[in-house]
């Protein structure tokens, strides 16, 4: 079983990035498909990013094209969210998510949990 804690939320101005991180323990982090998904006020939670346990497969929410950058290092048993560009509808609470087999964009696919970490971007 893994825990996970994300990091890195803030509060930036519009055009501005941040990176989110994500700290797995008590499991090795290799075998788990990571994703990040957000939930904005009044909104469902939807995907956002995902890489396969491999870093060989990568999938983006068609808004975030071009600005988000999702990646791992398994040794540090750590994901990365670098998000580049961001706008006021990127304002947010980003949770991280894993699960043991291939990546999806389904939420109810997976298992594991961090807490989430606020992103806010004003205009």
């Amino acid at each position: 079983q893994v825990q996970l804690v994300e990091s890195g939320g803030g509060l930036v101005r519009a055009g501005g990035s941040l990176r989110l991180s994500c700290a797995a323990s008590g499991s090795s982090f290799s075998p788990y498909a990571v994703a990040w998904f957000r939930q904005a006020a009044g909104k469902e939670r939807e995907f956002v990013a995902g890489i396969s346990w491999s870093g060989e497969k990568i999938d983006y929410l068609d808004s975030v094209k071009g600005r988000f950058t999702i990646s791992r290092d398994n040794a540090k048993n750590r994901a990365y969210l670098q998000m580049n560009g961001l706008k006021p509808e990127d304002t947010a609470v980003y949770y991280c998510a894993a699960r043991v087999g291939a990546l999806v964009v389904v939420q109810v696919a997976y298992d594991y949990w961090g807490q989430g970490t606020q992103v806010t971007v004003s205009s």
